[in-house]
Formats: structure tokens, C-alpha cells, sequence
């Protein structure tokens, strides 16, 4: 771990400013957080469940993902993460994380000391109310995800988490026009979902063939978009994209 500039919060002040407008005191004060900062490799586990963090995780590149293990040893991945995202900002309030956050690929991660975030949220009410506004999004995301899993087919399941991701890229700024970093398996697909491999190869298979998206590497590029949305019952509302005033 290192001390790095303030220049590093960057991410998080634009993931701010897409919530809310921010005045320059805000964007000093987050700019003046304390962090350090570490290279991590795929697969790395950055809370553990049952842990007791004194630190949340703000993700500068790369990307992270929540999961959980159940009884039979199989995972469900819950959410994915990108740079903005601090995914274990629960864990201000609630003592014991109740999940596993790991990187999915090599991922450049912040740490901040709880106490920061606290003096933060207090010294900058509005401040607490976009991140608590944050953590609402991500409630929704996972209504939305339930409705996933409960309701739509498999290829709608996919097509549906291939939009949000091109959706949330895009918002954060990441994206080439409609093409994103990609560095998830149909394995990691297939957790998120609750598809087998064969499923998620096949509907990837599908959407190929039809050219709503192509594959190359690690990036995913989207030749059709409306098509792309329709195949997934695709409406960005809950994703509450516009900033509050």
C-alpha cells in the first residue's frame, strides 16, 4: 500500500457528480480523503464474509463483484462493480458484511478509513445524501436483477445484464461509443443469472449470430442497440441515471 494524490478520488468525484450537482468545497473535501491504494490481481477477495471492515473499497479501474456461497458449494454473484463504485459502503452502518467482494479481473482499488467517510457525510450533509442516494441505486439494481432470475428467460437474463453493463459503462464515462471492457466469463454470467455454461453459451452463440453484439478480447461491442434492449426487456429507469438538482 501507498499514499497517493488527491487526483486518484477522481473517480468518486465523478461518480458524485452524476448523482447531484457538487459544489468545489464538496469536491475539495472528497478530494482530501485519505486513501491507499492497491494493485489487485483477479480472483482477490477484498471483504470477506463475516468480516468486520474498518475501511470501504472504492474501485479506481478494473472491476469488482459480490457473491455469496450456498449450502451445496455453488456461488451466486449478485452485482458487478466498475471505477466510481464503492461496493461495500454498507459496511459504514452495518457491522459484519454478510457477502464476499472480490476482484473479477486485476483491478487498481482505494481503501478509506470508515472514520473519513463518517467526518466526511457529517461535516458535508449533502455529501451522505448522494451517497445514500447511491446505496438506494443499488437497491434497485437488485430489484431488478430478482426480477431477472424470477420472471425472464434466459436469453432476455442475458441480453437484460449486457445493457445495464453498456448502460452503466457509458454513465461512468468508459466506454468507446458502444463498446465496453469485458472481462467477464460465461461462467461468471452464468452465476449471476442462474444459467448453466451451455445456457449462457448458447444465448452468446445466438446474439452473435443475429449481430446485435460482437466479442473480441476483452472488450464487447453492441451493433444493435434498440434490438439489444428489446431482446432484454431493457428499461435504464431503474438505474436512476438523472442527478438529483
Amino acid at each position: 500500500m501507498n499514499d497517493v494524490s488527491s487526483e486518484r478520488l477522481a473517480p468518486l468525484v465523478r461518480k458524485l457528480a452524476s448523482l447531484g450537482r457538487l459544489s468545489q468545497p464538496e469536491i475539495d473535501a472528497v478530494k482530501a480523503l485519505p486513501i491507499t491504494i492497491r494493485d489487485m490481481k483477479a480472483g482477490q477477495d477484498l471483504v470477506r464474509q463475516g468480516d468486520r471492515p474498518s475501511q470501504a473499497c472504492l474501485m479506481l479501474d478494473g472491476m469488482s463483484y459480490r457473491f455469496k456461497i450456498v449450502g451445496d458449494g455453488a456461488r451466486q454473484i449478485l452485482s458487478y462493480h466498475i471505477s466510481g463504485d464503492i461496493p461495500d459502503l454498507q459496511s459504514l452502518y452495518l457491522v459484519s458484511t454478510d457477502h464476499t467482494l472480490s476482484t473479477l479481473m486485476s483491478s487498481r482499488v482505494a481503501f478509506i478509513p470508515h472514520r473519513s467517510l463518517h467526518h466526511l457525510i457529517e461535516t458535508h450533509p449533502r455529501l451522505g445524501g448522494l451517497l445514500w442516494r447511491d446505496t438506494l441505486i443499488d437497491g434497485s439494481i437488485f430489484r431488478e436483477w430478482m426480477c431477472s432470475m424470477g420472471r425472464r428467460s434466459a436469453p432476455t437474463r442475458v441480453a437484460h445484464l449486457l445493457c445495464e453493463l453498456v448502460v452503466r459503462y457509458r454513465n461512468a464515462g468508459l466506454a468507446a461509443e458502444m463498446t465496453i471492457p469485458f472481462g467477464l466469463t460465461q461462467i461468471n454470467i452464468g452465476d449471476s443469472l442462474g444459467l448453466s455454461v451451455v445456457h449462457v453459451n448458447r444465448v452468446f452463440r445466438d446474439l452473435k449470430r443475429d449481430r446485435l453484439i460482437s466479442v473480441s478480447g476483452r472488450k464487447l461491442t453492441v451493433l444493435q442497440w434498440a434490438e439489444l434492449k428489446r431482446a432484454g426487456d431493457f428499461d435504464p429507469d431503474y438505474l436512476h441515471l438523472a442527478p438529483e438538482g
